[in-house]
């Protein structure tokens, strides 16, 4: 097929590879313009500019798409068969949606009508859900409300992260694209129309979903930790300064009120609204990061004292 694909991190540079070595014809990649990242300001190609460009293909990053003459000029002249959108990061507009004769087919990585939207990793894992996976759909202009095609799963584990998470399904999600562009080429799939009333959303994480509620269990502690990383990550409070969290476990539940401390048997413990965590790495504010048995000798931690006592 003639191809048209839109992405722009990491995470979709699977899917443009696996196009490529299919036989598909990537006339142009879109991608987000390049920013500067780290403390120097370095100006760094996005992940799927730098894969395309390694490729040979042609890359365009528009600022604006939904008014831009001359990008609609450009694809129309190419006649896509199809347009891929995998982690873009830009609404599609109605006009780009009509012009391919397969439409825009999206790589989503959740199982649709579940966690629509931006964080759909981050929030299954949150969630504790059991299985999540990839779907792939007709993009319409709804948000991830499209007709769905084909579906891959995965199970979750209570151990699984976002960064894990994110490479497993990268790879399931370049499969399952080729398979559907097979599809959609020898006209084998029925579409299916999500049942909205079963859908969640998966909103965008902002830092202040990183502050840990020690009234929510133990269990929803651990999975909001391991979802939410590397960003927004943990954080709780001590004696009014904000404590970094980069480890912890699961245990048993102790006597103690939630957020209350107990380090009598040389532990970091917690107790929580079901359960107690035990922090295994920490972070005071302006200090390094360092195990918790290094951290309670020199903060010099007292049984008895609280967490979380203060916003900040």
């Amino acid at each position: 097929m003639r191809v048209v694909f839109c992405g722009t991190p990491q995470f979709a540079v699977p899917t443009l590879e696996a196009l490529v070595a299919a036989g598909h014809d990537v006339q142009l990649v879109l991608s987000q313009p390049d920013k500067p990242v780290g403390r120097t300001g370095e100006v760094n190609p996005t992940p799927v500019k730098h894969a395309a460009l390694a490729h040979g293909i042609s890359v365009t990053q528009p600022e604006k798409i939904k008014n831009n003459e001359q990008l609609r000029a450009t694809l129309e002249s190419l006649q896509p068969d199809v347009i891929v959108v995998v982690a873009y990061g830009r609404i599609i507009p109605q006009w780009m949606l009509d012009l391919p004769r397969h439409g825009c087919i999206n790589g989503h990585a959740s199982l649709l009508p579940r966690w629509r939207g931006a964080a759909p990793i981050q929030w299954a894992i949150a969630n504790g859900d059991t299985e999540t996976g990839v779907t792939t759909m007709r993009l319409n202009a709804g948000l991830d409300t499209g007709p769905m095609l084909l579906k891959a799963r995965v199970p979750l584990d209570t151990n699984t992260t976002s960064p894990e998470l994110f490479l497993s399904l990268a790879e399931l999600g370049a499969s399952l694209m080729v398979e559907t562009l097979k599809g959609l080429e020898f006209d084998t799939i029925i579409a299916e129309e999500q049942n909205d009333a079963a859908a969640t959303l998966a909103p965008i994480l902002k830092r202040e979903d990183a502050l840990i509620d020690f009234a929510r269990s133990a269990t929803a502690i651990d999975q909001r930790f391991r979802g939410f990383q590397p960003w927004p990550g943990a954080y709780t409070t001590l004696r009014g300064r904000k404590l970094i969290v980069h480890a912890m476990r699961v245990d048993a539940a102790y006597d103690a009120a939630q957020g209350i401390v107990d380090v009598s048997d040389g532990l970091f413990r917690v107790a929580c609204g079901a359960g107690s965590l035990t922090l295994l790495e920490v972070q005071l504010e302006g200090k390094k990061r360092m195990p918790a048995e290094e951290f309670l000798r020199g903060f010099q931690l007292k049984s008895g004292e609280l967490l979380g006592e203060a916003a900040v």
